[in-house]
């Protein structure tokens, strides 16, 4: 508190106005706890909520349900001054949201919460903080503070990133196996869906993100969605492009009932070319790209070597004739 008075009178040099301010900020603060505590607080009674979130749950795992009920009912009052209000952002969010793996309901409202939680627990930690670094002045404190701020409200969606490439790499390096497994299935006699669960459950162990996305894709058909709705819903969870090829390639094939297995056997081997091509460039990239790690890490020392005796003799020659 003593560091946020001396900020303000950084500010403010008025008293009586510095007076007044402390006086709005201190009941203000106290009105903002209230009202929280008062949304947590019948959120976490309302009846309608607890019984949909109870219904929602799993019966296997009573406990951690009711633990995200709990959590889930006291966000409920105030999700909306923490979401997004466009409905554009919410569907890139929910899109990069399902692409990283997180499918819950609630997953939007957590990641949004995360965000608005590191945004007013680290500054708050900061300033706690630069108690043992007295020489830092209040305007670098205050620097300090916003800076917090906006790394918590930064490292949630970088973290997001990190977990999307990591889990999108996953899916692509497990592709090529599942496509080429799923062609001998359906060329062996199986059926498409017969042919998706075989792989999934081949792929368990090796690649298990992309078993489980070829799982639900069964279920799903399983469930009485059509097969065509399936494979688009396989193609928006995933994201890959080479999946949403491949979809596209069963969609079309379903559409007008073309063959199966030498459609797949068709894309298979355009698939295989495409990385071929995909790995030449990457070696033809190779030698551009080690042009700097050369030029400044490897020559410098190689010149010292090579060069560097026949200078030091030079030079001391020229000390003796001098």
């Amino acid at each position: 508190m003593e560091r946020i008075i001396t900020m303000l009178e950084v500010l403010i040099t008025d008293q009586e106005t510095l007076q007044v301010v402390v006086i709005f900020l201190v009941a203000g603060t106290f009105v903002m706890f209230g009202l929280g505590l008062g949304y947590l607080f019948l959120g976490a009674i309302d009846p309608v909520r607890r019984r949909l979130g109870k219904v929602q749950q799993p019966t296997k795992v009573v406990d951690k349900g009711r633990t995200l009920v709990f959590i889930n009912t006291m966000m409920g009052p105030v999700s909306r001054f923490i979401l997004p209000q466009e409905e554009i952002e919410r569907s890139k969010i929910s899109a990069r949201m399902v692409h990283a793996g997180f499918r819950s309901p609630t997953a939007i409202q957590t990641y949004y919460s995360i965000k608005f939680v590191l945004a007013f627990v680290l500054p708050i930690l900061f300033v706690f903080g630069a108690r043992w670094f007295p020489q830092l002045s209040t305007g670098r404190e205050l620097l300090g503070a916003l800076a917090m701020s906006a790394a918590g409200l930064i490292i949630p969606s970088i973290v997001l990133g990190r977990l999307l490439e990591n889990r999108l790499k996953k899916l692509r390096h497990g592709f090529p196996d599942a496509l080429d497994m799923l062609v001998v299935c359906v060329e062996a006699g199986l059926g498409l869906s017969q042919a998706i669960q075989r792989v999934a459950d081949e792929l368990t162990v090796s690649h298990p993100e992309l078993a489980i996305e070829l799982a639900l894709v069964n279920a799903e058909i399983r469930a009485g969605v059509d097969r065509v709705v399936a494979l688009k819903n396989l193609a928006k969870r995933t994201g890959l492009d080479d999946i949403k090829g491949l979809v596209s390639l069963l969609v079309q094939t379903l559409r007008f009932g073309t063959s199966v297995a030498e459609s797949l056997r068709v894309y298979s081997e355009e698939f295989r070319d495409r990385r071929t091509q995909r790995a030449e460039e990457q070696a033809a990239k190779m030698a551009t790209k080690m042009i700097f790690p050369l030029v400044f890490f490897m020559f410098p020392g190689f010149f010292v070597i090579a060069i560097g005796p026949a200078v030091i003799g030079l030079i001391q020659a020229f000390d003796v004739l001098g």
